[in-house]
């Protein structure tokens, strides 16, 4: 990876550089997709919900997939060493909100919402999302609370054209 070098504030050591509220409140007005990122193997079925996702290049095609490192659905995923990004339509809204820990759902009783198949990796794809990235795990860096996961993308499954899902203001909305 990349290392840039800068020159430290003196007055700012011991601190944060920006506040992490006013962080979280600068990027919900950040309008994003929403994907649904979910994995299978030897670890586990697992998941979560996300909008830190983006291409990285397309050849070799490859994703970048930032998850929180403390939950289990990080673990399994790089266990595994395979993903899906499920990229989610309208339609899918209690999906997002059941792999966002909105539903009081957890761990295989998620996959309860929506219809689900696979792909090459195995991992599970949602058959409603506008499209799937099947992939397989590349890279895996902790950066500060999360991993910043790389994907090589294996597989491409095109869904039905609809309206897209997006998240901001701490709110869906329809695109």
């Amino acid at each position: 990876m990349l290392k840039t070098h800068s020159t430290p504030d003196p007055a700012s050591a011991g601190r944060p550089a920006v506040d992490a509220a006013l962080f979280r409140e600068g990027m919900s007005r950040v309008a994003a997709a929403v994907h649904v990122v979910t994995t299978d193997g030897t670890a586990g079925r697992a998941g979560f919900t996300a909008t830190a996702v983006t291409p990285v290049t397309d050849d070799p095609a490859s994703l970048l997939v930032c998850v929180n490192a403390s939950g289990r659905t990080a673990k399994a995923l790089i266990a595994n060493g395979v993903f899906c990004v499920n990229t989610l339509g309208i339609g899918d809204v209690p999906v997002a909100d059941a792999f966002a820990g909105r539903a009081n759902l957890q761990g295989q009783d998620r996959f309860a919402l929506g219809t689900w198949g696979v792909l090459e990796t195995g991992a599970p794809l949602l058959l409603s999302s506008l499209v799937a990235f099947d992939c397989r795990l590349d890279d895996a860096r902790l950066v500060a609370s999360h991993y910043v996961i790389v994907g090589r993308i294996v597989g491409v499954r095109l869904g039905e054209e609809q309206p897209a899902l997006a998240h901001q203001g701490r709110l869906y909305h329809r695109i």
